[in-house]
């Protein structure tokens, strides 16, 4: 496959800026968050924030929300792997940490396994095939770990503990897996599920954390979230559909379906059916 370099090169340009906003952000707020975290030192959680937490918690689950909804419509949810799910989500809010540090243990728990999930399809001879997708999943993978990173000095200087750990719910779909990825469309289906759950869980979290800093910096990480999401339904939406030739840059855009730029977003406004709550990847 022929790859015009100087358009690749703007093409992971473009998407570093991106990158580039969110980490500014999480420089810019950490002196700031270091302030609230030394104010914060010492006392114990604001039980009134976690209890307004559990409540607008459980409306999201009764609505079927931390990806419950997606299990039951699914017919997973009575298997055992739904069960234990199951259990995960609906354990009690924890007492013992600020909201804001178990959010950004969460976000940090899900950057670790996508760096890992990332890593293994580099493993793979038919991801390094493709010099587009190889690139793609090697830009993707680095800026995985940079938002763990950013998560992870927010984490510290709110005077929480790093998270060094995966996904506790997701890990072990990963690993199940891993078994299936016979071919390139298998891995990016797995890779925009991780993507689409990322996503979704800034989109739900956002509005949890108590400081504006804290808030931006998700929602900057969100929006590279998003950006690798779209690649992916993308990419995928062209093998899927019998044209992986397509897959290129430059690409031959008068080749390309109508659908080509919709499937990227299939719905103006998504729910956040796949995200995990605060304290599913908490240090414990």
């Amino acid at each position: 496959m022929n790859i015009d370099e100087r358009a690749m090169k703007s093409l992971v340009e473009e998407s570093q800026d991106l990158q580039s906003v969110a980490l500014r952000d999480a420089r810019a707020s950490h002196k700031e968050l270091q302030d609230i975290g030394a104010s914060r030192a010492g006392q114990a959680p604001d039980l009134d924030r976690i209890r307004e937490y559990a409540v607008g918690r459980r409306k999201v689950l009764k609505a079927g929300g931390f990806g419950l909804g997606v299990l039951a419509s699914s017919g997973l949810l009575s298997t055992a792997w739904g069960s234990k799910v199951s259990a995960i989500v609906n354990r009690p809010v924890s007492y013992q940490a600020e909201v804001d540090i178990q959010i950004f243990q969460t976000a940090c728990s899900l950057e670790n396994l996508a760096v890992a999930t990332y890593e293994a399809a580099l493993g793979l001879p038919f991801v390094t095939e493709n010099a587009v997708i190889k690139t793609f999943a090697e830009t993707t993978m680095m800026q995985h770990a940079e938002h763990c990173a950013a998560f992870n000095a927010q984490t510290e200087s709110l005077g929480g503990q790093r998270q060094e750990g995966t996904s506790p719910k997701y890990t072990p779909i990963v690993e199940d897996a891993k078994a299936g990825l016979t071919d390139v469309l298998a891995v990016i289906k797995l890779a925009a599920t991780l993507e689409e759950v990322a996503g979704d869980t800034y989109h739900a979290n956002l509005s949890l954390l108590s400081d504006g800093n804290m808030r931006l910096l998700m929602g900057s990480v969100q929006g590279v979230e998003v950006q690798h999401l779209a690649t992916l339904r993308a990419v995928g939406a062209l093998i899927e559909g019998g044209a992986p030739e397509l897959v290129a840059i430059p690409t031959d855009l008068a080749a390309l379906p109508a659908a080509a730029g919709s499937v990227s977003f299939p719905e103006p406004f998504e729910e956040p059916n796949l995200a995990s709550p605060p304290e599913e990847g908490a240090v414990k």
